[in-house]
């Protein structure tokens, strides 16, 4: 695995649903792009023992961290901390791009 990455290399999108792209992953973290076509969302949910950070990279999209909810566009970032409740939605035009790091990394 390489240290370094291009953004643009991890930027891929499904019609079918929010696409998870892995950039980085160790033993304590992973490091992911999330791609939204316009309308797809990532359902609330919730991890127990995880901090999850979103960073928009492209587009705006609807963030809803436990009873907060904002619109985040480029540049932006949200905590979704553990044990709150967390989803994304692209409820634009346009494609969303976004960053996120999850520590520590989920055991399945």
């Amino acid at each position: 695995m390489s240290n370094f990455k291009k953004l643009s290399d991890v930027r891929q999108f499904s019609a079918e649903k929010m696409k998870k792209n892995g950039i980085f992953e160790t033993d304590r973290f992973f490091c992911d792009t999330y791609c939204f076509e316009p309308g797809q969302e990532q359902s609330p949910h919730t991890h127990g023992g995880q901090d999850k950070v979103y960073y928009v990279l492209e587009g705006r999209g609807m963030f809803k961290v436990g009873d907060e909810e904002r619109e985040l566009g480029p540049g932006e970032i949200a905590l979704a901390p553990a044990g709150q409740n967390h989803g994304v939605a692209n409820r634009s035009q346009q494609r969303l791009v976004t960053l996120v790091f999850v520590t520590p990394k989920p055991h399945h």
